[in-house]
């Protein structure tokens, strides 16, 4: 065998392991192979070609709906568009959008191939739904003001949270400081027909509760406070809505407010998640929201292992941030997260293919996510050691 012939037959065996462990069909077009075997790998090859050559169509209407507000960038990196917000850029000088993503790309894979992992588990369990890859549709939304208006809210949603479905996962609804109450409504409608959770906006609380109470007859898994977005105080009090940060004991009546499990986003130290943990919040979602709030934040990655140390085992440990491939899923993984939020992959796969797009960037992700727990000897995505990292 030639040094090409062994290059193709240990690709084959990498992508046919990871098609077999995705379990599937490719939504592009790919025959399915059945649960537990492995697919020939010249079938495997040209599945993962079908879908790559299909990617690429995606992101090229990606790039004409979303220019100028998003310039669908090879490395989505927050370098070309630092300071776009509104828009899909980091606040500010940019520093924090680019801090999430060089916290990732500065944290190495051990590689490791003396071992008997050669199908890795994907799935999970959250909020007692079997998931098919440890990876949501985070909340996005603002399709006129972030997203150049190409694509209505409702479609839009639609998108994120079909898609999510498709692929065996979650979607989250997002509740825009500009967002008047019918926007969020049709939001909610899409969970509906799709399995997903809410975030809402750190409103009044009189306000906050009302759209919980919208929530909860929406049929969604759980409630969300982006607290983050206290930040957006000033713009929102132009439009005449209260956008506020909270107390502990706010927190604790919302809890309270609301029989769904209740989750505070946007946390990024380990006094607040611990204050999560007092309040009786059901999980945290370690985030900076994707560096649009406040400039010079650290990225998620580099204080993710202290909260999760903190607070593992009694909060659920979500995390965003500059998740573009599935090793840097496994990374978070690997520094304390239970599961992953990305977004901005998801806004160009539904504006370039509609639910079939995100669910093809979210089987991508599940096949990177596969060749990397191969090549480090991860047997599941319940159980990653930080000993994977050098």
């Amino acid at each position: 065998m030639g040094t090409s012939d062994r290059g193709m037959g240990r690709r084959g065996f990498l992508q046919g392991a990871a098609l077999a462990s995705v379990g599937a069909v490719a939504l592009s077009g790919g025959a399915a192979a059945s649960e537990g075997s492995a697919a020939p790998a010249p079938a495997a090859q040209k599945a993962a070609a079908v879908g790559a050559k299909r990617l690429e169509e995606i992101l090229k209407v990606a790039r004409e709906k979303l220019y100028p507000r998003c310039r669908v960038c090879p490395e989505c990196d927050g370098q070309a568009c630092a300071g776009e917000v509104p828009g899909m850029g980091g606040i500010g000088s940019g520093q924090s959008f680019r801090n999430n993503h060089s916290a990732l790309q500065a944290m190495h894979l051990r590689l490791r191939t003396l071992h008997d992992v050669s199908r890795p588990d994907v799935a999970t369990t959250l909020l007692g739904e079997k998931l098919e890859l440890p990876i949501l549709c985070a909340s996005l939304g603002g399709t006129t003001y972030n997203m150049g208006g190409k694509m209505s809210e409702e479609d839009f949603i639609e998108a994120s949270l079909g898609g999510a479905k498709l692929a065996g996962t979650l979607g989250l609804v997002a509740d825009g400081t500009e967002d008047p109450l019918e926007t969020y409504k049709v939001r909610l409608a899409a969970i509906q027909r799709n399995r997903g959770l809410a975030v809402i906006k750190p409103r009044a609380q009189k306000d906050v509760i009302e759209r919980m109470k919208l929530v909860e007859e929406a049929g969604a898994l759980a409630v969300m406070v982006d607290v983050d977005s206290a930040g957006r105080a000033a713009r929102a009090a132009k439009l005449g809505q209260v956008i506020e940060p909270k107390t502990p004991k706010q927190l604790r009546e919302l809890v309270k407010a609301t029989r769904l499990p209740f989750f505070v986003k946007g946390v990024m130290t380990v006094e607040e998640a611990r204050a999560a943990l007092d309040a009786g919040a059901a999980g945290i979602v370690v985030s900076n929201h994707g560096g649009r709030c406040l400039d010079h934040t650290p990225g998620s990655a580099a204080v993710l292992p202290r909260i999760s140390e903190a607070v593992r085992g009694k909060l659920v440990v979500l995390a965003d941030g500059g998740i573009r491939y599935g090793a840097d899923v496994l990374k978070m993984l690997a520094l304390g997260a239970d599961a992953v939020l990305v977004g901005r992959p998801i806004v160009r796969a539904a504006h370039g293919g509609g639910a079939e797009g995100v669910a093809l960037i979210l089987e991508k992700f599940k096949r990177e996510l596969v060749e990397a727990m191969i090549l480090t000897g991860v047997p599941s995505v319940r159980r990653v050691e930080r000993s994977i990292l050098a």
